[in-house]
């Protein structure tokens, strides 16, 4: 593998510069972005995924952002797939891959792949959907708890449609979907790994989601919200952090004030548990500090050269 190309993996909790730091590589390694964030790859979702901005992008070839309508679904698995036929396509270009995101599932799947899982069944994630209704998201959280224990670990509560997917395969399969990702994978081929992990200090972190939380609030997420409630009742992505405050502000039931509130908590809460997550990963190298910091670009930059010059004195 020592001559396989450098596939960089930039992970990290909400807020703290994935994205700044991932177009400082890619322009100076002429790198290509992947996105590895689950609520990123719906369309018209925009004010509350803290995207890469349309001028962003313009400084890197950014892939999986904005592929699928808003009423759609994507399992990890199916994420991975497209995921690695985009990093297949950027090796055949002969630039350098970088993946971004939060969203550690996916990106587990993507890099070491997923159990052979029991195919979907539409009747019974109807009847989740359904008790989901009814009930709520907690609900539905407690029969994945009494079902698979280190799952729900990993999976919140509000993440409705992997909760859903997770419940469906311990049924189908008859036993804990952790039995099941550890009896085999497909780890990817064809790359050397290197992860890189942002981890700043998390009082500056948390003030910094604060601020963001506010912003969004302020750009307009209520009235995005207000439109895709419309048009799109069912989208996945209006359970996620900030739409979902949003949603519960237009229904009346919380003021706008709480609505922020709840929403800061919640990405504070995400926060923790991607950090949880991400250290649960081995061999990420672990940068104290922020994406948009240049020092820390120039650390990220100094172990990518040098994962670049330890294949070349191989050669």
């Amino acid at each position: 593998m020592s001559d396989s190309p450098l596939l960089v993996a930039i992970v990290g909790p909400t807020g703290s510069g994935k994205t700044a730091i991932s177009l400082a590589v890619a322009e100076r390694f002429s790198g290509e972005i992947v996105n590895c964030d689950s609520v990123a790859i719906y369309r018209e979702f925009e004010i509350g995924t803290a995207k890469p901005s349309p001028e962003e992008r313009t400084h890197a070839p950014h892939h999986l952002i904005d592929i699928l309508d808003p009423e759609q679904q994507m399992t990890a698995g199916e994420y991975a797939r497209i995921g690695r036929e985009a990093l297949e396509q950027i090796k055949q270009r002969g630039k350098m891959p970088i993946v971004v995101g939060g969203t550690g599932f996916y990106l587990r799947a993507l890099l070491e792949g997923l159990f052979e899982g029991p195919e979907r069944s539409d009747e019974l994630r109807a009847r989740l959907r359904e008790i989901e209704k009814r009930r709520g998201a907690e609900y539905v959280h407690r029969i994945l708890g009494r079902l698979d224990r280190a799952a729900a670990d990993r999976i919140h509560a509000n993440d409705v449609p992997k909760v859903i997917r997770a419940i469906e395969v311990c049924l189908q399969a008859r036993k804990p979907m952790t039995d099941l990702w550890e009896e085999g994978r497909d780890p990817l081929k064809g790359f050397r790994i290197l992860r890189i992990g942002l981890n700043p200090e998390r009082n500056a972190l948390y003030t910094r989601i604060n601020r963001r939380c506010e912003q969004m609030f302020e750009a307009g997420l209520i009235e995005e919200t207000e439109r895709l409630m419309k048009q799109y009742p069912n989208a996945p992505a209006l359970a996620s952090l900030g739409y979902k405050q949003a949603a519960q502000f237009l229904r009346g039931e919380i003021t706008k004030k709480l609505a922020i509130w709840a929403a800061q908590q919640g990405h504070r809460n995400y926060a923790k548990r991607q950090l949880t997550w991400f250290r649960r990963e081995s061999d990420v190298k672990w940068l104290a500090g922020f994406g948009d910091d240049p020092g820390i670009q120039a650390q990220a930059i100094g172990l990518i050269a040098n994962a670049e010059s330890l294949v070349a004195e191989e050669e």
